[in-house]
């Protein structure tokens, strides 16, 4: 089972670089990831960018919403070093050329984003990668409708906490995978879910002696914010990349 868990960087190496970055992206490939996990947001005029939060105190040097903002106002803001808040298409271009899968979270669980389903799925249909992407939400209904939208792209429901039979909420809403907290995950969780033949990528998982435990009960991937870490882990346990 170990062989088939991926290490999927958390919002890029955000242990080391200011997360959901261009740099973090980078540095998460030279680590040697399989995958990233990212976040998106909408600008006021619609623009698909990369950012966790739904205000940009945080991360940036700006104030307010993200969504109270045009991107060419969004482009001018500041991250630590030297970075800016990348769009959706300059990550693609990168994600082509790196060869590697991407988990994109929308993050319209607090902040609706009427139509951003419609438009991500768009970006990824133009950049050809369909086959490398998994679509999460805490917000299970935008789920539905990028499953609708695009059958041919993966989906994932993310969850908070514990959950009942996971694995048959998912398997009754035809998504493949579900994206749990690391906690949560029981032997007896793991087997349930993959016996509905869901996949599971857990996170924010950046304990070594966590790591060990979830590649031993066969977990598809695990989203660290240390893919370094990670990586030393799978190694250990004999899971590296053929």
């Amino acid at each position: 089972m170990c062989a088939m868990t991926k290490n999927i960087a958390h919002r890029g190496f955000s242990a080391l670089y200011p997360e959901n970055t261009m740099l973090a992206f980078e540095k998460a490939v030279e680590a040697g990831c399989d995958g990233i996990e990212l976040d998106v947001h909408l600008s006021r005029d619609g623009e698909i960018i990369i950012i966790h939060d739904e205000m940009l105190e945080r991360t940036t040097n700006g104030q307010g919403y993200v969504k109270n903002l045009f991107l060419t106002e969004l482009s001018l803001l500041k991250i630590s070093n030297g970075q800016h808040i990348p769009t959706l298409a300059e990550y693609l271009d990168f994600a082509q050329k790196a060869k590697i899968i991407t988990n994109i979270e929308l993050k319209n669980d607090i902040v609706l984003y009427p139509g951003i389903e419609k438009k991500v799925i768009a970006a990824i249909r133009s950049s050809k990668l369909e086959e490398r992407i998994i679509l999460s939400s805490f917000n299970h209904f935008s789920i539905l409708e990028c499953k609708k939208l695009a059958p041919e792209i993966s989906c994932a429901f993310l969850t908070y906490s514990w959950y009942v039979d996971v694995g048959a909420y998912a398997k009754g809403h035809n998504i493949p995978f579900v994206h749990p907290t690391y906690t949560s995950l029981s032997e007896d969780v793991v087997k349930e879910i993959h016996n509905k033949d869901i996949g599971i990528n857990t996170y924010t998982v950046n304990d070594s002696t966590e790591m060990a435990r979830l590649i031993a009960l066969g977990v598809e991937g695990i989203i660290t914010d240390c893919p370094d870490k990670l990586k030393a882990e799978l190694k250990r346990a004999n899971c590296t990349k053929t």
